[in-house]
């Protein structure tokens, strides 16, 4: 039973969900939390997992979840679900509809769905920074603040600023997850 919940639950996550896999994070976030596949620190673990780790967000987090539910298996199928619609879609685009984006029709859906997709993203964000850095997750909780997380936040910041400053361009994203880590380590293991 698990095997079917996982495959629908990750299909529907990758048909509904728009704008690549930060877009997904929200939709991802709310089915594992809603199923009790993951509590919301293993999901924030798992992002930062997914995000440190080769390949698109999404398929990592749904492989992780998958995986975390129903073993080898699970990993299979859920990585299977969240694809397949993508798939799918971009194998119709390319084979029926050359010209696509020529329709007003298209260019308006797609106008419209593009604030969505970044309010989504910008959302999902604000919620893991309140729960990562202040243990707000919902109405009622305690705020217990997370000093080392917010000076690890608050360094990245800098080094972002000051590499733009300095060298015109900001640092890639591989340079500022491994700078990342070791301030976790360096902190979390005062």
């Amino acid at each position: 039973m698990i095997y079917l919940k996982l495959f629908l639950t990750f299909l529907q996550i990758g048909a509904f969900s728009f704008g690549g896999g930060y877009g997904m994070i929200s939709l991802i976030r709310e089915k594992v939390l809603t199923y009790g596949w993951l509590t919301e620190e293993e999901m924030l673990n798992m992002l930062a997992v997914a995000e440190s780790t080769p390949g698109p967000i999404a398929v990592n987090m749904a492989t992780f979840v998958g995986s975390s539910q129903g073993g080898f298996l699970g990993a299979i199928l859920a990585t299977l679900g969240v694809v397949l619609p993508s798939f799918i879609i971009i194998l119709i685009i390319a084979t029926l509809i050359r010209n696509l984006l020529k329709y007003a029709g298209v260019k308006a859906f797609l106008g419209g769905i593009r604030p969505c997709v970044v309010g989504l993203i910008l959302a999902t964000a604000i919620t893991m920074f309140m729960s990562t850095a202040i243990g707000f997750s919902s109405i009622g909780d305690t705020i217990t603040v997370d000093f080392k997380g917010i000076i690890i936040f608050a360094v990245l910041i800098v080094i972002s600023i000051a590499a733009k400053l300095a060298f015109k361009k900001k640092p890639t994203p591989i340079l500022m997850i491994l700078i990342s880590a070791g301030l976790g380590m360096l902190m979390y293991s005062l």
